[in-house]
């Protein structure tokens, strides 16, 4: 396989490595709700997330899809849905062709063209209510298949992401995960927002391209971070301290 060039090659690579090993483990401190996605089936909720995007929303490459989207693991799903469509991640309403919302910021999605309302309730629930014209995540998205194929190879040099002014290509991005030391064998814990530049970077994309796990702690208790910690296995952490492990951003 050809080195990744852009974030629509980096799952592809760490599930040709090891689709079972878990990828992404996601706790709501707030719920006390606990995820854990290998690889397998992450790519399984990227393809189905890619065909929802392109066939009930119409995006295709270029399009500008806003996630108004905390920390959770369907934000990391829906970014790398995107990308997969040679799409651009976005935070601004303005310009977007769709907005990707969680449930309490559905009124500030709806003066996008296409609107994906998400309630980011446990196990995938759907909205308590939709709104005229929103399509609902988690009444939609298991309809939608289990494999996802471009119709066009990605270009790592297209457009990927636009964050608070500053965009980058999908080459760009992928570069960007060397400044931080992840390696293989790694489980990284993070409390940063995905959507930003170090959230994405450090807390998605690095682990993915070292083939390795992430632990992502959404509304984090302080006192059970060592212990979390502990228990999964962590190496390094990102937007928090933990004793005795490096902190990478």
């Amino acid at each position: 396989m050809t080195a990744p060039a852009a974030p629509a090659h980096l799952l592809a690579a760490t599930l040709a490595r090891d689709p079972a090993r878990p990828l992404i483990t996601f706790y709501d401190d707030a719920t006390g709700e606990r995820v854990e996605l290998s690889a397998a089936t992450t790519d399984n909720w990227v393809a189905k997330s890619a065909n929802l995007l392109r066939d009930d929303l119409a995006v295709e490459a270029g399009s500008r899809v806003a996630l108004l989207l905390p920390l959770h693991w369907q934000t990391a799903v829906l970014a790398l849905a995107t990308w997969a469509l040679e799409a651009v991640v976005t935070d601004a309403i303005a310009g977007a062709d769709v907005a990707a919302a969680e449930e309490s910021r559905l009124p500030e999605a709806l003066d996008a063209p296409e609107v994906l309302g998400l309630s980011l309730r446990p196990m995938n629930a759907p909205l308590t209510a939709t709104p005229a014209g929103v399509v609902d995540y988690g009444a939609e998205v298991l309809a939608h298949g289990d494999r996802f194929a471009s119709y066009t190879p990605v270009d790592p040099d297209a457009p990927a992401l636009d964050l608070a002014g500053r965009a980058a290509t999908g080459r760009e991005l992928v570069a960007a995960t060397a400044a931080y030391a992840v390696g293989p064998t790694d489980r990284l814990l993070t409390t940063l927002p995905l959507l930003t530049w170090e959230g994405l970077a450090a807390g998605l994309l690095a682990p993915l391209a070292a083939g390795a796990g992430v632990v992502m702690c959404r509304n984090a208790e302080a006192a059970a971070l060592e212990r979390r910690a502990r228990e999964e296995r962590v190496t390094a952490t990102a937007g928090v301290d933990v004793d005795g492990l490096p902190r990478l951003a």
